[in-house]
């Protein structure tokens, strides 16, 4: 069965003078083509890239930080209303633990949008192994929730994460210091005369030489007893569903609760900033070569209407209708830009694919993941036909508006 048996008349005439003009159908379908490549390649290569760089920072924090309120002083009024010093000091923020944390956190666990709330205690601590010492950042957690945020377990080289009473987990740079090994027993005191021995459970490297020589991790129960915190947590970490949904939801949760809420978009500002800029620059990349595909597809049709004035013409003088005329041309379009989106799709796979092999980080992993999703494909198939029937709009106008006597003579 021949194209005439089945296609409607403008679809038959569409084909014949994409066919006629072959030379110039093959140059816009690669050019097409290579455009919706790049759009593909560009942005799997951004998202993969700014998805490797969010995942870096959030693995060793929470998205929201619950802390109990700062401490605040007001001033001192007499009974007429009168100040009595023009001065008001900012009080010590002494360390003090959430009221009723655990309503607090049983209430963010409703929240739909809430992944995994984990108390903790944090302090300072200093650890001291014979004439050795050395300052730290104690955090005092519950494994089987703590670990479902930051994956301590993954960072093990050597022992278990299973905190006890009497167990401490350090890292690597801070067991080298003090020259220690699974087993051995370290003196932990804090400011307010608290002295604890506990042994070495587990040495972790966090890939970073600065965390490693200045953190500490015990269990909840033993950090509440060391800073005078009975019973009590001074910090609620929360992760979510959607992490660039942690402003909104911190100052919701502030809102409902009084705690102040600490986003990680609040803490890296600088880092989120980059990210937004990074989700712009690959918006205006397609942005621009979507504009370079619609001019290529728009200049060829252009010529195409010059050239078959005379047959546009004939058409005219046999009755063909100027809506069929227009109907023409906005199909060459949209098969111009379905077409080398097609092939764009297959170019920028296989890109992917191949970048995936070839760029390889020093042991041989994967630089970062690039994930072929079928929305992106979709979305490119569809915004390239779009916009190859938007950029045929113009041509197919001028070619509804041939007078066909005049389109005849020429």
């Amino acid at each position: 069965m021949t194209a005439q048996n089945w296609l409607p008349f403008e679809g038959v005439v569409a084909l014949r003078f994409l066919r006629e003009g072959r030379i110039q159908t093959l140059f816009i379908v690669v050019g097409i083509a290579i455009g919706v490549a790049v759009i593909i390649f560009m942005s799997a290569l951004l998202n993969g890239l700014q998805a490797n760089f969010v995942n870096r920072v959030l693995t060793g924090q929470a998205h929201i930080q619950l802390l109990a309120a700062k401490n605040r002083v007001l001033p001192l009024g007499t009974a007429q209303d009168v100040l009595e010093a023009a001065t008001v000091q900012i009080p010590l923020q002494r360390a003090q633990g959430i009221d009723q944390w655990q309503s607090v956190m049983e209430q963010l666990q409703q929240m739909p949008e809430v992944q995994v709330v984990s108390p903790a205690v944090l302090g300072s601590a200093l650890i001291t192994r014979g004439e050795a010492s050395r300052s730290v950042s104690v955090v005092g957690m519950l494994p089987q929730r703590y670990f479902r945020i930051i994956p301590l377990r993954e960072k093990m080289v050597q022992g278990s994460a299973e905190v006890g009473s009497d167990t401490i987990l350090i890292g690597t740079e801070l067991a080298a210091d003090l020259g220690v090994a699974l087993g051995d027993p370290l003196r932990v005191s804090t400011v307010n005369g608290t002295v604890l021995t506990l042994k070495v459970l587990g040495i972790f490297d966090l890939g970073n030489k600065g965390a490693n020589s200045r953190n500490a991790f015990m269990a909840m129960r033993t950090a509440q007893s060391m800073f005078g915190l009975s019973g009590g947590a001074s910090i609620l970490d929360v992760t979510l569903t959607d992490i660039y949904a942690a402003e909104r939801i911190a100052q919701q949760i502030q809102s409902h609760t009084g705690l102040q809420a600490d986003s990680w978009m609040k803490t890296n500002e600088q880092f989120f900033t980059a990210v937004r800029a990074q989700t712009t620059a690959n918006t205006a990349i397609r942005f621009f070569v979507g504009l370079s595909v619609g001019f290529g597809i728009a200049s060829v049709l252009v010529v195409s209407v010059v050239q078959r004035s005379r047959e546009i013409g004939i058409l005219r003088a046999m009755g063909v209708r100027r809506v069929q005329i227009m109907r023409v041309f906005l199909l060459q379009g949209g098969l111009l830009g379905l077409g080398g989106a097609l092939m764009g799709a297959l170019i920028g796979a296989l890109a992917m694919v191949v970048w995936q092999r070839v760029m390889r980080n020093a042991d041989g992993s994967i630089m970062f993941a690039m994930v072929m999703d079928t929305a992106l494909f979709v979305q490119s198939l569809v915004l390239a036909s779009l916009t190859g029937l938007l950029s045929a709009l113009a041509p197919a106008l001028r070619a509804a508006r041939l007078d066909p006597v005049v389109a005849i003579r020429t």
